[in-house]
């Protein structure tokens, strides 16, 4: 019985054994923490504003994101399935964002809600892909460049917009961006 529990136990410290040094410790956990804090960034922006996805909903894609790329790339996968790899998390990611985008029919024309949720969250799982293949500053540059299209592009559609109409607070303008 002794022998049975020593196998039991060496073939637990196999299983757990996935991350081999201090360095790839280290170096797995700060992709994941940053793909999650800069999701965690714009998800906290757009739950400011009242949006549906908010901070968890883009922590999730993107520490999702970076799960997807950086297993396999730890554990030595060639470029040819990376490609794939990145091909599924695009596609699959492309599967959640469909589901935020909504179309309602008001009178003769049809409004669609959603498509800046949307689009929000497929740039956070491509920021949670650079994080997860180690593309720290790409990933952080992406997010103040996002952050940036959240915040300042509203405001300028708004400048151009009162000099052509009135605004008409019952439309959605942010969808339109």
């Amino acid at each position: 019985m002794n022998a049975w529990w020593e196998e039991v136990l060496e073939t637990l410290q196999a299983e757990f054994a996935d991350i081999g040094d201090a360095s790839q410790l280290t170096r797995i956990t700060v992709r994941l923490l940053v793909a999650a804090i800069l999701g965690g960034i714009l998800g906290f922006e757009r739950e400011q504003k009242g949006k549906a996805a908010g901070v968890r909903t883009h922590m999730l894609v993107a520490l999702g994101a970076a799960m997807f790329v950086l297993v396999p790339q730890t554990s030595g996968a060639e470029s040819d399935a990376m490609s794939r790899v990145l091909q599924g998390v695009i596609a699959g990611i492309g599967f959640l964002c469909a589901g935020t985008i909504l179309k309602n029919q008001e009178g003769d024309e049809g409004h669609v809600k959603g498509l800046t949720t949307a689009a929000g969250l497929w740039m956070t799982a491509a920021i949670g892909v650079a994080a997860g293949l180690g593309k720290e500053a790409t990933a952080l540059f992406s997010t103040l460049l996002t952050l940036g299209i959240f915040s300042l592009m509203p405001r300028i559609v708004r400048i151009f917009d009162k000099d052509d109409q009135p605004f008409d607070k019952d439309e959605q303008k942010d969808d339109r961006l």
